[in-house]
């Protein structure tokens, strides 16, 4: 068992054809989308206000996404500020039937990535958590 095992994602999805490159492999823009989704997950824990994407760290992907893959992204805050939360996101895909054929069924990391979210107003001003 992994530490991923005994932790539940902030959201999963099957990886879908409409979502695949020239490759046959899932665009990486796909996965960002869903990443920034989870972090916002995980960062409504931490307060109740609007909050908005500001930032978001540099991501390798380690790993490509097939179709057919369930994909879990992890997601935890890891720090707030006077305005901000900032929250970590861990990417893994469950191998499914379209993935070759000696990894189907296992995990594989994909990517991580550090994102910045503000909490804001309804005219979009920056505002205390």
């Amino acid at each position: 068992m992994t530490a991923m095992d005994e932790r539940s994602p902030a959201i999963r999805v099957a990886m879908m054809p409409r979502d695949t490159n020239g490759h046959g492999t899932i665009f990486g823009g796909v996965l960002l989308s869903y990443i920034d989704q989870a972090g916002a997950v995980a960062a409504h824990s931490a307060t109740s206000k609007m909050i908005v994407t500001v930032a978001m760290d540099q991501v390798d992907f380690k790993s490509p996404v097939f179709v057919g893959d369930l994909v879990s992204y992890y997601a935890d805050v890891t720090g707030t500020g006077t305005t901000s939360v900032t929250c970590k996101v861990e990417v893994v895909a469950t191998r499914g039937l379209l993935s070759p054929l000696e990894e189907r069924g296992t995990d594989v990391p994909v990517t991580e990535a550090v994102i910045t979210y503000v909490a804001v107003d309804d005219d979009r001003r920056p505002v205390a958590l």
